[in-house]
């Protein structure tokens, strides 16, 4: 069963950073615009847009949401753990399983509000899940590294 979102601020993520002034309202706006027109999430289209780093973004989630950030570059994960998500799965939420014990499951995730992605983990492991918060581009590597073979 997954725990309920530990919910810091309700505030949107566009709204955190202009908040910590790290992008203008203007740039939120324009970050808006194009979201509407194209989809995709807004911490990816300002990263897109060159507005803000992945991992302020990530660090801006984990504050407001209280996800543990990360940062995948030197972790070693066992292929025994990665081997729990399918390659589709890992790629389709933009996720990795990074360590297992017992029933826990811990992943780190691009988005962690996708519900969907942590059901759909916890009825593939049949695992109760762990969210950490990771970069796209870290968790694009890792699957990467670690998926090579798919």
């Amino acid at each position: 069963m997954a725990l309920p979102l530990r919910r810091i601020s309700p505030k949107q993520l566009g709204e955190l950073l202009v908040e910590r002034a790290v992008i203008s309202a203007a740039q939120l706006d324009k970050a808006l615009a194009a979201q509407k027109e194209k989809g995709g999430l807004i911490g990816e289209i300002l990263v897109s847009l060159g507005m803000v780093k992945e991992e302020t973004i990530a660090q801006t989630l984990t504050s407001q949401y209280g996800f543990p950030y990360l940062p995948l570059a030197n972790y070693e994960i066992a292929p025994d753990v990665v081997a729990i998500i399918p390659y589709n799965v890992a790629k389709q939420y933009c996720l990795i399983a990074i360590d297992k014990i017992g029933t826990n499951l811990t992943v780190a995730m691009a988005n962690p509000l996708n519900i969907q992605a942590v059901e759909d983990i916890e009825l593939i492991s049949n695992c109760s899940v762990q969210i950490f918060i990771a970069t796209t581009s870290d968790i694009k590597k890792a699957i990467d590294v670690y998926y090579k073979n798919k």
